[in-house]
């Protein structure tokens, strides 16, 4: 296992590109299993789920090019089904979240698929409801086999058809989406999710022939088709990684430029951030972060104290909250972090506060957060990463504090931000990986 060891007060100075979205990575990728063709990905960020992800995907048969530094291509042109049932698959599904996107395209394309319970985070429970009752609307037939706790999809023969989302979940609108594409007839989901991501795998798709309508809403229309061909796309970067780049430089940054960030895609990230005080410069499609000697608070409109509360898109993406919550230890005024979705994800506070952050933990789900004004700086502590958005959250209060941190389980952190010691060191940060 390995850790990082931060020298915290240091400022970070000059230009960071964000990488490519995980999230779209994990769909796209997946989607290339729905056509013997070439499928020629751009932009796929060099991360843990992402690269375990190729490697699943390599082993059920799908051929793998790598052209350069995030660029692949796959053609799944003879895969092994045989392999979908073995003990050896269900165990590396198992422990990889990511891979719960296959499901979708092998049953929309061979009429069988599957299912283990996925890795991932340890933030509360993460229900796969969404995804079967999709499936079971299209037709889909279930199996349960008991002794090795998994489920055995069959739909030789699906049929689109009318459905109403229990939940606006992204993997599950993007698991039926792929699933219906091949369907026969049309299948309209209604409460889709509409992310960018949701809106980039159907970009991708209908550039491989399917019939998607109503991107970018939470009504879709598809019209199944016989077969898709190969095509070409690219991925956007990634928002959450560009808003953590703003967390950070509002803590310790000196004038930090965030490059090419798609500013379109960015929904009210930005004003999430400016919620809490902190200037943000849109320059292009580039975002400027300039030093934030203070930043206070913003309230509503009838003076109740600030709130900030993930939705589903176009509201505030949860990913960020935990970013959200350690850029407000240090601002000035009070506000309110509701995490609506994971019952577990404010859990990581406890570190904070025992590195003397102003943080009550009222429930799983909220957290009143006394900015400090940076009157008060974090002291160094020694952390555990207990998943992605955490551990990215403790970094930044690392970098930000008095002292030399620890944080152990940056495999977490691995999994969904590139090299991100060597890129925040370019900018000023001193972080060193080491093993533990």
């Amino acid at each position: 296992m390995e850790s990082f060891i931060i020298e915290g007060g240091r400022r970070l100075k000059g230009d960071i590109t964000p990488q490519g979205a995980k999230n779209e990575a994990l769909q796209v990728i997946c989607a290339s299993i729905l056509t013997s063709e070439e499928v020629r990905i751009e932009n796929l960020p060099d991360i843990l789920d992402v690269n375990n992800l190729i490697l699943l995907l390599k082993e059920i048969g799908v051929k793998v090019t790598c052209h350069g530094h995030g660029d692949y291509s796959f053609v799944a042109d003879s895969l092994d089904l045989n392999y979908l049932d073995s003990k050896e698959f269900v165990q590396k599904c198992a422990s990889l979240r990511g891979s719960v996107l296959m499901i979708g395209p092998l049953l929309g394309r061979f009429g069988i698929a599957t299912v283990a319970q996925p890795g991932g985070d340890k933030i509360g429970r993460r229900r796969l409801d969404t995804h079967f009752l999709g499936f079971k609307n299209l037709g889909a037939r279930f199996e349960r086999d008991e002794a090795r706790n998994v489920y055995r999809i069959q739909g030789k023969s699906l049929q689109g058809c009318y459905m109403l989302l229990d939940e606006a979940s992204v993997t599950g609108t993007a698991n039926i989406i792929m699933a219906a594409v091949l369907t026969s007839g049309t299948t309209t989901i209604y409460n889709a999710a509409c992310e960018p991501y949701i809106q980039q795998l159907c970009h991708l798709l209908n550039a491989m022939g399917a019939r998607i309508s109503g991107i970018g809403s939470n009504l879709l229309t598809i019209i199944g088709v016989e077969t898709l061909h190969g095509a070409r796309h690219t991925v956007l970067p990634d928002m959450i990684e560009v808003g953590s780049f703003i967390g950070m430089a509002a803590m310790v940054g000196d004038g930090v430029t965030i490059k090419n960030v798609s500013v379109k895609d960015l929904g009210i990230i930005p004003e999430a951030f400016q919620r809490l005080g902190v200037q943000i410069e849109i320059i292009g499609d580039d975002l400027f972060i300039p030093q934030q000697p203070h930043y206070v608070v913003n309230s509503f409109i009838d003076g109740t104290i600030m709130t900030l509360a993930d939705a589903p898109w176009p509201g505030l993406t949860p990913d960020l909250l935990s970013v959200l919550l350690v850029v407000a230890t240090q601002a000035r005024g009070t506000v309110l972090i509701h995490q609506k979705m994971f019952e577990s994800r404010l859990f990581f506070v406890d570190k904070l506060i025992d590195m003397g952050a102003q943080i009550i933990l009222c429930d799983p789900h909220r957290a009143v957060v006394v900015g400090h004004d940076r009157l008060i700086k974090l002291r160094a502590g020694r952390m555990t990463s207990p998943d992605i958005r955490a551990g990215i959250a403790l970094l930044i209060a690392a970098m930000s504090g008095e002292g030399t941190s620890r944080i152990a389980n940056i495999a977490q952190i691995d999994r969904g931000y590139e090299n991100i010691e060597v890129r925040l060191n370019h900018l000023g940060a001193k972080i060193t990986r080491v093993n533990d």
